[in-house]
């Protein structure tokens, strides 16, 4: 009973919308007469307020959309090496949007001839494309091709063809194939870069997910600008439902133009929850112009480990609300190095444009060409000052994370191992001079100076930012600190100007990273 009951409920307000809806495309106003009427037994009131056409933009239906864009949008199948990676993590995100499995197939378990050992089955996975060119160019995200050993584009029209990939870039996240063969001129879509959605305006996306084939949904622009961990892309949020299979797949305006290309979701459940990321069309058209024409895209890149420097960091270094990168690790060798930049300083500028944040940082070095100057603005122990340096050539995003995962856990004194003596509580914690049986211990290189850790009250501001024992404080206030005596007149000094925290370097896992941590009493 209750099942028929809901279903009459659903088509008795189906009707309604149906009603509603053809007197709204006419214009018209409800006579009073009309106010009631009986659907199957049912009474439904309809209101007599004036009813109205939808605003220009927001169409009654996107068919004529889809039926102009779909035939470039294409499905993209794919057999791969088995790899961890075809889920790739975003951080602080459950999904990039994973390529749709398919049912396994390929070669099966035996002995490679070359090395004698177990073969694993070959990958199916499926994700979405679109063609940018009559001549055959498609773009995809990187994360559905990077580690295929086939590829095959089905159009529309159910036509296979086999594909190789022209160009890829890991940092974007994007790719350029081109199909082997069919019958051109191709049907293709246009990068829209000048006129883009505002936030509220309806977008359709179209793609294959799980498999399904040409698929679409519709919703709106969400927000622009958004960070989800990645470098050099900031996302457009939508909330058209996009799931797995739709990498690589297009967001259209209502006027069938590519506004972003489909990368990723956020999903505890790995399906849609209504929020979903794409890459702009101004990033992705740049990136597959240069992929189109065989280029590598190739970045600036000045040898330095940066992070944000926050609001709560420059008011304990008494700079007001100044943002900027302060530099964490500067690499043995490399520009920044060479130039003179050091640990602790903070980058507020570049070539004269002002840096809000380390992505900041990182795209404005990123924009220009290995060998140019760039004139770096920074502060170092309270002082401007300015440092030329030659960018090199950035290595690519796989290498800068293996060198990100170099260095040793952070130590911690085992059984019969005597720790350095403590001196007074400073900011929460006990610390101790860096002797040589410590760095011993802790494995640590030479060049490392610093206050070391022995304890940390839990209860402490230390301790919430995630301070432990082990660590080493090497700089304080963008000041250089050897001792805990050093770290203690600092936080005196900052006490002394009314200051609320102080700025440590925190050295660990072979790397620095600054943290504010509040003054206690």
């Amino acid at each position: 009973m209750t099942t028929k009951k809901t279903g009459y409920l659903l088509g008795a307000v189906a009707g309604a919308g149906v009603m509603a809806a053809a007197v709204a495309g006419a214009g018209l106003r409800l006579p009073a007469a009309q106010a009631e009427q009986t659907m199957q037994g049912g009474l439904i009131k309809a209101s007599t307020a004036p009813i109205f056409a939808p605003p220009p933009g927001a169409p009654m239906s996107f068919a004529d959309i889809f039926d102009r864009v779909s035939p470039a949008v294409v499905s993209i199948n794919v057999t791969s090496r088995p790899d961890t990676s075809a889920l790739r993590q975003i951080p602080g995100l459950p999904f990039l949007i994973p390529r749709a499995p398919q049912a396994p197939g390929g070669d099966e378990e035996g002995a490679t001839p070359e090395r004698g050992q177990p073969r694993l089955p070959s990958q199916q996975s499926a994700g979405s494309g679109f063609f940018i060119s009559a001549d055959g160019f498609v773009v995809t995200n990187n994360h559905v091709v990077e580690n295929a050993e086939s590829i095959k584009v089905v159009l529309k029209d159910e036509t296979e063809l086999d594909a190789e990939v022209v160009g890829r870039d890991e940092a974007t996240d994007l790719a350029v194939l081109k199909v082997k063969g069919g019958k051109g001129p191709f049907p293709y879509v246009n990068f829209e870069n000048a006129a883009k959605p505002r936030v509220g305006d309806w977008v359709i996306t179209v793609g294959n997910p799980f498999g399904l084939g040409g698929t679409a949904t519709a919703g709106i622009v969400s927000a622009y600008g958004r960070d989800i961990g990645e470098t050099f892309v900031d996302y457009i949020q939508i909330d058209a439902p996009i799931n797995r299979g739709n990498s690589g797949g297009p967001t259209f305006d209502v006027y069938g133009r590519v506004i972003g290309v489909n990368t990723a979701i956020f999903s505890p459940s790995g399906g849609s929850v209504g929020i979903g990321f794409a890459i702009p069309s101004e990033v992705a058209d740049s990136v597959t112009r240069q992929l189109m024409k065989g280029g590598k895209i190739e970045r600036g890149y000045i040898g330095a480990t940066i992070q944000n420097f926050n609001r709560e960091m420059a008011e304990a270094q008494g700079l007001g609300d100044q943002r900027g990168a302060i530099v964490a690790d500067v690499s043995a060798g490399g520009p920044s190095s060479r130039a003179g930049v050091q640990v602790g300083d903070v980058v507020v500028g570049v070539n004269g444009q002002a840096v809000k944040s380390s992505s900041d940082l990182t795209r404005q070095v990123a924009r220009v060409r290995a060998g140019d100057v760039l004139r770096l603005d920074i502060i170092r122990e309270g002082k401007r000052r300015v440092i030329e340096v030659r960018t090199g050539v950035r290595p690519s995003e796989r290498e800068l994370a293996s060198n990100d995962n170099l260095g040793g856990a952070p130590g911690r004194s085992g059984p019969g191992q005597q720790a350095a003596p403590a001196v007074a509580p400073v900011l929460g914690m006990s610390l101790g001079p860096l002797d040589e049986a410590s760095r011993n211990r802790l494995n640590l290189p030479a060049d490392v100076r610093g206050a070391l850790v022995q304890n940390v009250d839990q209860n402490s501001d230390a301790a919430g930012k995630g301070l432990r024992r082990g660590d080493v404080i090497t700089l304080a206030n963008g000041r250089p600190v050897a001792t805990p005596a050093e770290l203690s007149a600092v936080v005196e000094e900052a006490k002394k100007a009314g200051r609320s925290s102080v700025v440590v370097g925190v050295f660990r896992s072979g790397r620095t990273n600054f943290l504010p941590i509040r003054i206690s009493g």
